[in-house]
């Protein structure tokens, strides 16, 4: 796994602009130490940490046309919002490109930007890290959020599914459909369990 770590790295580096690296990197730590707070496979940690983004900086349109070639299926919000495409794409391209055969890590790369219902340690560890980063310093609660998300993977989840939703309803970008169906989803769940 270290060996294909370290080719991985390498590759992801020259296909991501300076500042889309940088957060790479900080995903990938990121990743890695939440891995080892709920005693998850680092290595799978960082391998999506590292891959998570690889298909971000390919323009729109050719985003659109790799995955009509490669018949990836796309919701009607991902066709009139590509920026949401990178997270099927570059699972995709995780197999394709990088190699990668474990299902576990092209499943948290795929699902990154939205969520899905009912997600894996693995999943929810890579969509946090996506968000808490240190290189992160725009989000609302982003220290309340860090500090919960070593303690609380579920409820960090939960607050930043909130807070995607409180920013995109604010701005111009549409909300992708399953971003509310996971929020909905955990916080039902937390309300049954009463956390």
């Amino acid at each position: 796994m270290q060996e294909q770590l370290k080719t991985i790295k390498k590759k992801v580096k020259k296909a991501l602009d300076k500042d889309r690296w940088e957060h790479t990197k900080g995903v990938a730590y990121t990743a890695c130490c939440l891995a080892m707070a709920y005693a998850a496979d680092t290595d799978q940690a960082m391998l999506a940490g590292y891959l998570h983004d690889c298909a971000k900086s390919i323009p729109n349109d050719e985003k659109l046309a790799l995955c009509k070639k490669h018949k990836i299926a796309l919701t009607d919000v991902e066709q009139r919002n590509p920026y949401l495409i990178h997270a099927k794409l570059g699972a995709f391209l995780a197999k394709k490109e990088y190699g990668v055969e474990d299902e576990a890590i092209c499943h948290a790369i795929q699902v990154h930007t939205t969520g899905v219902p009912d997600m894996s340690l693995l999943d929810k560890i890579i969509f946090v890290a996506d968000y808490i980063e240190p290189k992160r310093d725009k989000a609302r609660r982003l220290p309340e959020i860090r500090e919960t998300a070593f303690h609380d993977l579920d409820q960090a989840l939960l607050m930043v599914l909130a807070d995607s939703i409180y920013y995109l309803s604010k701005g111009t970008r549409e909300i992708d459909p399953m971003t509310e169906k996971t929020y909905d989803y955990y916080k039902k769940r937390m309300d049954t369990n009463g956390t």
